[in-house]
């Protein structure tokens, strides 16, 4: 068990920037998620945690202590890999073992640990076939628990259900989940997967280009996005951003876009710059109040429908439940729920509060 603390982390390769001036303190206990795109940094920060790289400037702790210079068997890391890594020529059981094996502890107690791992990951009738006589999900629970035997102080997890198919990938995310709060050990998670941020993480770090973006629970980050670019990265469709322009109307604030006003709070403050706004498929409400749009694409998914809608100058996509019949080209009303509008400065594109 162990706090994780990183304090202005930096890694160049040449003179490419991986990582930079990265900071960020997780909990003892606590599920952290990295999320990204692909080339953000976040493996290479997941290996420098472990050891694996060595940083250019900052510091790594554990437990408050500095480990820059120690091993990765030092730091009592362990991690789970894309590839699960197991050793081809060796049993279920003997994969599991191993780091036990390697520190020569008893051959019983090796026994009896490796039991106890195999009933908690469900692999007892496996422990003696070699991993290709496994399936992806069952080779990446040999690879947790070879990771959870050695009882290490942080988990490092660096995409591990990419190689999965997505029904299984739901499965053993709940299965990993279950398992840390079995375990309640501190995890680092890596993934470019937002839905597997979200219904994994205690906080999740959104990372973009090598820097942290912003640093939350699941909630903060999908109902208070930092900016823009975390705002289009987490959700699912992307949120609706338009770059209207404020205006005085009949004595109230209205947001122009396009051939729609959109009537504000009194309450609301203007700044002196342009902002956009933004709103989530959800609070896009299609019924009998509101402006008139019409249907552009209709996309069924099993509980939901998301139905995109056009008008003179913009387009929004709504969620609706179940199934819609409505079709391409009718005329609906469409609302917008005020509370759930975010703004952005177009500039920055930094979040503000406007009211």
């Amino acid at each position: 068990m162990a706090t994780l603390e990183l304090l202005n982390v930096k890694k160049q390769f040449g003179s490419v920037t991986a990582v930079e001036n990265f900071s960020l303190f997780v909990n003892d206990g606590e599920f952290v998620t990295l999320l990204g795109p692909s080339g953000c940094g976040k493996t290479t920060l997941l290996n420098i945690i472990a050891g694996l790289e060595e940083m250019t400037s900052g510091e790594v702790r554990m437990n408050q202590r500095v480990v820059n210079h120690l091993s990765p068997f030092e730091r009592n890391v362990a991690m789970v890999f894309q590839n699960y890594a197991l050793y081809p020529h060796m049993t279920v059981a003997e994969n599991i073992g191993f780091s036990l094996k390697l520190r020569k502890r008893p051959r019983q107690e090796i026994m009896e640990r490796v039991a106890q791992v195999a009933r908690m990951l469900e692999l007892e009738q496996l422990l003696d076939r070699l991993p290709r006589e496994l399936s992806g999900g069952q080779q990446q629970r040999v690879a947790i628990g070879r990771a959870v035997i050695r009882q290490p102080d942080i988990f490092l997890f660096d995409e591990p259900f990419s190689n999965l198919d997505a029904a299984l990938r739901i499965k053993t995310r709940g299965e990993v989940k279950l398992l840390h709060q079995k375990l309640g050990v501190t995890s680092i998670f890596v993934t470019h997967d937002q839905e597997e941020a979200l219904s994994l993480s205690d906080k999740i770090a959104v990372m973009r280009q090598g820097h942290l973006e912003q640093f939350g629970t699941p909630e903060e980050i999908y109902s208070k996005p930092a900016s823009k670019y975390v705002a289009r990265f987490i959700g699912s469709p992307q949120m609706d951003i338009f770059e209207g322009q404020f205006e005085y109307s009949n004595n109230r604030y209205v947001y122009r876009i396009g051939s729609i006003a959109l009537v504000l709070p009194h309450s609301i403050t203007i700044p002196n710059k342009p902002i956009d706004m933004g709103i989530r498929s959800e609070f896009v409400k299609i019924g009998e109040t509101g402006f008139p749009a019409t249907v552009h694409l209709v996309q069924p998914v099993g509980p939901f429908t998301y139905i995109t809608v056009y008008w003179e100058g913009g387009s929004a996509t709504a969620r609706v439940n179940g199934i819609s019949h409505l079709k391409p080209g009718e005329v609906v009303q469409v609302e917008f729920a005020s509370e759930a509008l975010l703004f952005f400065d177009r500039e920055s594109e930094k979040r503000i509060d406007l009211w």
